[in-house]
C-alpha cells in the first residue's frame, strides 16, 4: 500500500506509534471508519507494539550490566541504567523480529525508498540541517571541534540539557568537525558534524521533544540521504549521512552509549 486517499502509510504508521496530532489524528481515524482492512492493519500493528512494551516490562527490574546487546552485528555489555536498557532492548526486538507481521521490517529493510512522513519533525529537519551545512566547505559549523568544551557548555545550555555530552565517534572512523546551535520545531536543537578520512560526512541532531512520548526507533530514506532517530523520554535524536545503514545503526547506538540519560 503506497497511498489510501488522503491518507499515506506513512500517517497510518505514525498513527499506530501514536505520532499525530489531534486533527490529524481525526483525520486518519475518519478514514480508518470507511476503510475496515486498513483498520485492521492498524490494529495489529498496534496489537505489537502492546506485544513489546508487555514482553520487555519486566527487564526495568533487571541488571542491564547482565545483558548482551546485539545490534546490527555489534555485540556489547550494557552499561546503562535500567529504563534505558528496556529502550535499546525494544529497539533490537524491532530491528531482528520486524518481519513479523510486515509493520517494522518493510518500513526498515524492504522499503528504502520511503519517504518521511510530514508529521515526523525530527528525521526532516535532520535530512535538511544535513544538505545545508555538509557540504560547506568554509562554514560547516559554528564552532569547531578546538573548542569542544565550550560547544558542549554553549548547546547544553541552550537545550537545558546538564553536562550535554558531544560524542566521540573516533573508534567508528569519524573525527568530529563542530558543531552549531539549529532550530528543531521552533526549539533550539543541536548539531554535530564529522567526517572520516575521505572528507565523508555526518550529523548528528539533538532536539527536544515535544509531543511525541512514544519510543521510536526508525530510518528514514530521501534519496542518498539515510536517518535513523530515536525517541528518549524528553529528547529526539538523529544520525543522517549518506553512508550505508549498517554504519548508520553502528554509529546511532555509539551516540545513544554516551547521551546522558
Amino acid at each position: 500500500m503506497t497511498e489510501a486517499g488522503s491518507v499515506t502509510e506513512a500517517e497510518l504508521h505514525a498513527y499506530a506509534d501514536g505520532f499525530l496530532d489531534e486533527a490529524d489524528r481525526a483525520r486518519v481515524q475518519s478514514f480508518l471508519a470507511e476503510n475496515p482492512d486498513a483498520a485492521q492493519m492498524v490494529a495489529d500493528w498496534q496489537e505489537q507494539n502492546d506485544g513489546l512494551r508487555a514482553a520487555f516490562a519486566g527487564h526495568e527490574r533487571s541488571k542491564p550490566s547482565d545483558i548482551q546487546l546485539l545490534t546490527g552485528g555489534l555485540a556489547r555489555t550494557n552499561t546503562r541504567p535500567s529504563r534505558r536498557f528496556a529502550l535499546a532492548a525494544a529497539a533490537v526486538l524491532i530491528f531482528a523480529f520486524g518481519a513479523l507481521g510486515g509493520h517494522y521490517g518493510p518500513l526498515l529493510f524492504q522499503r528504502p525508498d520511503i519517504q518521511l512522513a510530514e508529521t515526523e519533525i525530527l528525521p526532516r529537519e535532520a535530512r535538511n540541517a544535513f544538505l545545508v551545512y555538509a557540504s560547506e566547505v568554509r562554514h560547516p559549523v559554528e564552532v569547531f571541534a578546538n573548542e569542544e568544551t565550550h560547544l558542549a557548555n554553549w548547546l547544553g545550555k541552550r537545550l537545558s540539557i546538564a553536562n550535554l555530552k558531544v560524542p566521540n565517534l573516533q573508534t567508528m572512523g569519524f573525527k568530529l568537525v563542530g558543531g552549531r546551535l539549529l532550530p528543531v520545531g521552533g526549539k533550539p536543537g543541536a548539531l554535530f558534524m564529522y567526517e572520516d578520512q575521505t572528507g565523508q560526512r555526518l550529523t548528528v541532531l539533538v532536539g527536544r521533544n515535544k509531543e511525541n512520548r512514544t519510543t521510536s526507533f526508525r530510518f528514514a530514506s530521501a534519496s542518498t540521504v539515510e536517518t535513523f532517530y530515536w525517541i528518549d523520554g524528553e529528547l529526539g535524536y538523529a544520525v543522517t549521512g549518506e553512508i550505508s545503514r549498517d554504519m548508520l545503526r553502528r554509529v546511532a547506538e555509539e551516540c545513544y552509549r554516551q547521551f546522558p540519560s
